[in-house]
């Protein structure tokens, strides 16, 4: 690891770390505290997929709903208005918004063709936004003089990368420069997330072989054909199925790369200093 020892990671004058888990278990919540308590730099691979890798097809498709209404068509035509979308670290909507869900178009449904195309596109922009890690280690010390550096990523990384082979490339690319850390979720948290997300039921990507058959089970399990399938009900029915899927591959991931934290550890930590000493502890003397 790039710090074997709990010495090595407090003697380390510039301390580099990935954040993986699930959403909504503390990865931005810690990338903001670390950021904001000075010295730490901030990459949000979900940012940098909005903006960079996917912000045109997400400005595209803004366009292409506007040009259906006849006042904006011609402001369009005439380059009298702008469109884009205003992306940021906590407001992500723009990208889930592009992602869209598959199903009935009457209810903002997308056909599953198109949806596979986003996901493909998501796919290649969350490898290449990972990609970009040891970039921005670089950039963030050259250009800002920031020490630290911290990689927020998105939950679908164990869905891009093979978390059963050691010598996954991109993984051996990033272990090189930052140490992984698994924030890793209890059956009660689980359980709190899919409440969450029955409330607000959100888009999301989702690995290409576990969504074509989910697709095709709740199409037999409904009797639904995908033009009548609620997308709302269909994300709602894949997302606790999807975590149930991706709890082994963070599993293999921790084994593989990196430390683990729990999530009930990172809802403890208020500073900068805490952080530092619960690595610390993760490490062996």
């Amino acid at each position: 690891m790039l710090y074997p020892t709990a010495t090595d990671w407090h003697n380390a004058p510039r301390k580099k770390v990935m954040l993986y888990g699930m959403s909504g278990l503390g990865k931005t919540y810690l990338a903001n505290l670390l950021r904001e308590s000075g010295g730490w730099f901030h990459y949000s691979v979900d940012y940098r997929i909005g903006t960079r890798y996917m912000g045109e097809f997400i400005a595209d498709n803004f366009k292409r709903e506007a040009m259906k209404v006849p006042l904006l068509r011609e402001l369009l035509l005439t380059d009298s208005v702008y469109i884009s979308s205003n992306i940021t670290f906590d407001n992500l909507a723009p990208l889930s918004t592009y992602l869209g869900k598959p199903g009935d178009p009457s209810k903002g449904g997308l056909r599953f063709g198109d949806y596979m195309t986003r996901q493909d596109q998501h796919r290649a922009a969350e490898i290449a936004a990972l990609a970009d890690t040891p970039h921005f280690i670089a950039r963030a010390e050259a250009l800002y003089g920031y020490p630290h550096f911290v990689c927020d990523t998105g939950g679908s990384i164990c869905e891009v990368i093979d978390p059963c082979d050691p010598d996954d490339p991109l993984m051996t690319t990033l272990k090189a420069h930052v140490l992984p850390i698994w924030i890793k979720g209890s059956d009660a948290h689980t359980a709190e997330l899919i409440r969450r997300f029955d409330r607000a039921p959100k888009p999301m990507y989702y690995q290409p072989d576990f969504l074509c058959a989910a697709w095709a089970a709740y199409q037999h399990e409904t009797g639904h054909s995908p033009e009548h399938i609620d997308p709302d009900a269909f994300v709602r029915w894949t997302y606790a199925r999807a975590l149930a899927h991706r709890a082994p591959r963070y599993a293999a991931m921790a084994r593989n790369w990196g430390i683990t934290v729990s999530a009930e550890e990172v809802a403890q930590i208020r500073t900068a200093h805490d952080f530092n000493q619960l690595i610390a502890a993760k490490l062996p003397d």
